[in-house]
């Protein structure tokens, strides 16, 4: 039986097709219909049919989002693309399609890809983390993904960052959330502050990382901040969710630094003689999201 994934993005729409044996056979990728509802859904069911003419057969179908569906109602909540909140997605998705469909966290897709034949492949509890434009997490516990009795299972980009009070607030509408200083923007955000409004452009992650390469002081100790944070915050989830492994995705997940420094940091917080969770970079980098909606079947 073929496995069908949908990666809905806020700028763009993917789609793959694994075989059993977790063997890609088909990709695809379209523009994501913005601000249109109905058109995301079109979108949506346009990929699978045609996808399935070239099979030859119909197969399950997962979905991906950036947002998560409500016990309670059914409807969409909690969605950077906007015109998800409050529509009945799987429901209409169902009735386009013809078939159940399966919906996920986007984050939770990336975490139970990366369980199954990721960098996590065999560790019975995963924790997977993106940290990116924003910062997610997903938990994979015994190969299926945990959402959590409010669907909000991993979300520890909103809670707020141990021992600091970040001076803005969040889009969520929560001050001090740990997206604030863990994203990529808010690297970017830290960066600046600390070196002041007069000290000429503001520098983006990546170039934060490349000047801190080649011994730029200031860009060497907000790396030294970030780090720092980062194991604070995880080390609460460590405490919390005691995970064989933890899964670094997004584009700061680059950072392979990144990977000695956090746990040499996290030991301090954690609270345990030893700490055995594994810091690990994803295997599947991009395609994660997609192939993790393909394995919610």
């Amino acid at each position: 039986m073929f496995r069908i994934g949908i990666d809905l993005g806020g700028t763009k729409t993917e789609i793959v097709v694994l075989g059993e044996d977790g063997s890609e056979r088909l990709r695809r990728r379209i523009p994501s219909p913005r601000n249109d509802y109905a058109e995301t859904v079109r979108a949506i069911a346009g990929l699978v049919e045609t996808a399935e003419i070239e099979l030859g057969e119909r197969a399950s179908v997962g979905v991906g989002i950036p947002g998560a569906e409500s016990r309670t109602t059914g409807l969409i909540k909690n969605a950077n693309s906007t015109w998800l909140i409050g529509k009945p997605l799987r429901r209409d998705l169902e009735a386009a399609l013809g078939r159940e469909v399966r919906l996920a966290n986007d984050a939770n897709c990336f975490a139970l890809s990366e369980a199954v034949d990721g960098a996590a492949a065999g560790a019975e509890v995963v924790f997977g983390v993106i940290l990116g434009t924003g910062v997610g997490g997903g938990i994979v516990a015994h190969g299926r993904v945990l959402g959590g009795i409010n669907a909000i299972a991993g979300e520890w980009g909103h809670n707020p960052m141990p021992g600091e009070h970040h001076p803005s607030v969040c889009y969520c509408g929560r001050k001090g959330c740990v997206e604030l200083y863990l994203s990529g923007p808010g690297l970017a955000a830290d960066h600046a502050r600390s070196i002041g409004p007069t000290a000429g452009e503001r520098l983006a992650a990546p170039e934060i990382a490349v000047r801190a390469a080649a011994g730029d002081a200031d860009c060497e100790a907000t790396l030294v901040r970030y780090e720092r944070r980062l194991a604070r915050a995880l080390a609460v989830v460590i405490n919390i969710l005691d995970p064989d492994a933890i899964v670094l995705g997004g584009g700061l997940s680059n950072l392979h630094r990144l990977y000695d420094n956090v746990p040499k940091l996290w030991e301090q917080y954690v609270f345990s003689d030893r700490v055995e969770t594994r810091l690990l970079k994803n295997r599947h980098g991009d395609s994660s999201g997609v192939r993790g909606a393909a394995w919610l079947w």
